[in-house]
Parts: C-alpha cells; sequence; structure tokens
C-alpha cells in the first residue's frame, strides 16, 4: 500500500475503476500515514478520520456497484485551513479566529464531496493567507520536503506538504498573490491559479476577494484539471493528443528576472531549452504593463486585506505574527481615492497585456526567483523575511495582477518552478499546454 501514497490522484482514480484499490482502504493507508509521520501536526490542522471513513465507505459502495460519481470517486485530498467545513474547525491559520467552527461547507467542498473526494482534513497555512513563505510560528510551519530547515513556501504550505510528503492524493489550496504556485514550485508540485472569477469563493475565509482564487496542488497536470472539474462541478479540460510541436511561447522579461538567484534563473532556461527541443517556438517579450502594474500591488492588496481584517487585528494584535501584522496595517495608510485609481489603471493594463499577449499559447517565467529561506534566520531577521516574502511573491504576482489562469511546473531542479500563464477564464487551454510542457520536462 505504500506505493498509493505516490500515485497521482489520477492514476489512483484509474486504480479504483479498475477494481484494483478499494476506497476504505486507500483512505485507511493515508490516515495511518498522516498519524505516523512525525510532523503530522506541523502539516494537518485537524485531521478528519470519521468524515474520511464514512466517505471511503460510500465510495467503496458505489464503486462496488459500478455507481461511481466521477474520475477521483473515492480518492482521499487535503483541504487548506480557510475552506469551511461544517462541524470543523477553519481558523485561516490565525490565533485571531481560534475556536471557528463554521455550520456548513464551503461550495467547492460541497461540490468535490458531491463527486466523490475523501476529505482527509485541514492544513496549515500562513496567518490569514498573508505571507508568500508558509511560515507560521503561531500555529505551525509545515517542512519542505527538500529540506525541514526551509519554509515550504505560502500561503497553502500544508497543502504542499501533505501531498509532497505522501499524505494526500492532492491538495486544495488558495492564490492571491501567488499562495498556490510558490509552495508547488519549492515543493516540486504541479499546482493551478485559476482565474479570479471562475470558482466558488462561498464559504471561503478572505483575503482579498478580489485577488482570492481557488486551486489545487498535485502530483500531475492530469490531477489538477479533474480537481478543478470536482471544485466546480463541471467536466475536466480534455488533455488528450497533446503536443509543444508549433506551439508558441512569450519569454517574458521585464521585471521577472531582476534580483533572481543563480538555481531558479539556470533551472528556467534549462526548462525552456527541452520545450524548444520538443517543438516549442519561444520569444523573449517585454512587457511595460507588468512594470506599471507592479507597484499597484501595495494599494490593492493591502488596502483590502486592511478593509477586511483591520478592526479584528487591531483588537488582539498580539496574537499575529509581527510581519504578518504589519503587512496588514500598511493598508491603512491609502486612501479610497488611490485605491479607486489603482484599479482603474489596473483594468486597462490588463487589456493591453491581453492584446499583447494574444498571439502566443502562454507566457512563460520562473514561478519564483528564490529559493526557499531558511526558517531560523527568517525568524531572527525581520528585514530579510519583507524582502524574501516579497521577492517570492513578485512573479507570481503577474498573474493576479493580470487576471490570468496560471501553471506551475517542476523543472527538474529542486524548488525552482516554471510559470505558464495563459489567459483570463482560459483554464482547459492552459492546462492543455502544460500537459505538452509536463511531458518534455519529465
Amino acid at each position: 500500500m505504500n506505493e498509493w501514497l505516490t500515485m497521482s490522484a489520477a492514476e489512483l482514480g484509474r486504480r479504483i475503476e479498475a477494481g484494483e484499490i478499494g476506497p476504505v482502504a486507500l483512505t485507511e493507508a493515508y490516515l495511518a500515514a498522516i498519524d505516523a509521520h512525525p510532523a503530522r501536526d506541523e502539516i494537518y490542522s485537524v485531521v478528519t478520520h470519521d468524515r474520511a471513513g464514512a466517505e471511503a465507505q460510500a465510495a467503496e459502495a458505489r464503486a462496488q456497484a459500478g455507481r461511481r460519481l466521477g474520475p477521483l470517486d473515492g480518492v482521499p485530498v487535503s483541504w487548506k485551513d480557510l475552506f469551511d467545513s461544517a462541524g470543523t474547525a477553519t481558523e485561516a491559520g490565525t490565533r485571531l479566529l481560534k475556536g471557528r467552527v463554521p455550520e456548513r461547507d464551503a461550495d467547492v467542498l460541497r461540490n468535490a464531496t458531491a463527486a466523490g473526494l475523501v476529505c482527509l482534513g485541514k492544513t496549515h497555512m500562513s496567518e490569514l493567507a498573508f505571507s508568500g513563505l508558509g511560515l507560521n510560528p503561531m500555529t505551525a510551519t509545515p517542512p519542505n520536503v527538500n529540506d525541514p530547515k526551509l519554509v515550504p513556501g505560502g500561503s497553502s504550505s500544508g497543502a504542499a506538504a501533505s501531498v509532497a510528503h505522501g499524505l494526500a492524493a492532492c491538495g486544495i489550496g488558495s492564490d492571491t498573490g501567488g499562495s498556490v504556485r510558490i509552495p508547488s514550485a519549492w515543493n516540486d508540485l504541479v499546482g493551478l491559479k485559476t482565474t479570479s472569477g471562475r470558482v466558488s469563493l462561498g464559504g471561503v475565509v478572505p483575503l482579498c476577494a478580489k485577488f482570492d482564487t481557488v486551486g489545487p496542488l498535485g502530483r500531475s497536470v492530469e490531477d489538477c484539471a479533474l480537481v478543478l472539474a470536482a471544485l466546480e462541478g463541471g467536466r475536466a479540460a480534455d488533455l488528450e493528443g497533446v503536443s509543444l510541436e508549433g506551439m508558441r511561447f512569450a519569454a517574458l522579461q521585464s521585471v521577472v528576472f531582476d534580483d533572481i538567484r543563480d538555481a531558479p534563473r539556470d533551472a528556467y532556461f534549462s526548462a525552456l531549452e527541452r520545450l524548444k527541443a520538443a517543438g516549442a517556438r519561444i520569444e523573449e517579450v517585454e512587457s511595460p504593463e507588468a512594470e506599471q502594474a507592479m507597484p499597484l500591488s501595495a494599494i490593492l492588496f493591502t488596502s483590502e486585506a486592511y478593509g477586511i481584517w483591520g478592526d479584528v487585528i487591531s483588537a488582539n494584535p498580539d496574537k499575529m505574527f509581527k510581519p504578518i501584522r504589519e503587512r496588514f496595517e500598511s493598508g491603512k495608510e491609502f486612501r479610497a481615492c488611490d485605491y479607486v485609481a489603482g484599479w482603474n489603471l489596473l483594468a486597462a493594463l490588463r487589456i493591453q497585456w491581453a492584446e499583447r499577449m494574444k498571439p502566443y499559447d502562454a507566457v512563460l517565467m520562473p514561478t519564483a526567483p528564490n529559493l526557499p529561506p531558511e526558517v531560523d534566520r527568517l525568524m531572527t531577521d525581520d528585514d530579510y523575511y519583507v524582502t524574501e516574502n516579497l521577492l517570492a511573491l513578485r512573479n507570481t504576482r503577474v498573474g493576479n495582477l493580470m487576471g490570468l489562469a496560471a501553471v506551475n511546473l517542476p523543472t527538474g531542479t529542486p524548488g525552482c518552478g516554471l510559470m505558464m500563464c495563459g489567459e483570463a477564464f482560459g483554464e482547459e487551454r492552459i492546462l492543455r499546454v502544460a500537459k505538452a510542457a509536463e511531458a518534455a520536462l519529465a
């Protein structure tokens, strides 16, 4: 059964369909692995044994009767601790929400349950999802799969760790500025950032509602496509017959290479060579829109985040890790007119970006320009925390600012990812492109 824990969600689903794996035995194997793992309590905030067992039994009965609900019926997954789950603590990684127990599941959890996915539990995360590093001394910091002394990336830190450590077949996370893609890159997983407005946020603890998105972290592009369909209650993208031959990519220049470290840079260019060898055409493209949009981040992200959480934080400031609290508090310095003007400018820049990138199948860039930093240094050096956090989020934020669908792919170099950005609401297309690239990078 140990080999089950390293299989993709899609492959597990196929084995269940073929009668080679039973959902009950599979779920029990995952629960046993979780409970035996030395970092169990750093990865999972809650393990829902009873719910998982009941859902697995129902999935097994359906499988035996030939009435499976979909390709992932009976496959166990984890949920970031900002998705409401009825009767189970949902605290969004912060002591400010300690004891918060919702009465009903988030929309996406209900949809996934209706598709037969088994809920293993809730995973730790950055406080209120406002950090790309995954460091959370107030609750827990999950271990990076490549080195436990390093942060895992955030804010979907436990979601990534649960999959990378073989404690879930897939993790469901959220991405406001990079929170699916950074932990995916730093733990060598595939991560899908969906377009804002595509997947329901009902029952999701917010950070910045205009940027918040829901997306999966998994072992393959196919996993992400299947989980997206389950989250929406729809059909998965058709990934059959894809090839890089004749595809045209824009390799973004501009800000995404500022202060980049050697390993992510070298891994990125190595990945581009493999894409070219598989038939892709790659052209270097400058983007004035990305340059102009970057300074808007401070206005648009922090003011909305502070607008949502400012009063709660002010009532109990000592319950937050200082660097994250200060990032929230910076949002109160902006005026409403700055916020409105910022959104008006960003809307215009998005139109210009879409026109510039229209000829390309995807826009490419390194997912994160830095490698995961050490936990100990981040805890003792506030300036280092701020610079590394902002650098980690810089490239992924392009996708959020421009309102794009995006995928992180492992490059084969530990901790280094390749980001492929597609058009808004173009998840099916970018997943097909990513599937072709995945084969070239394997």
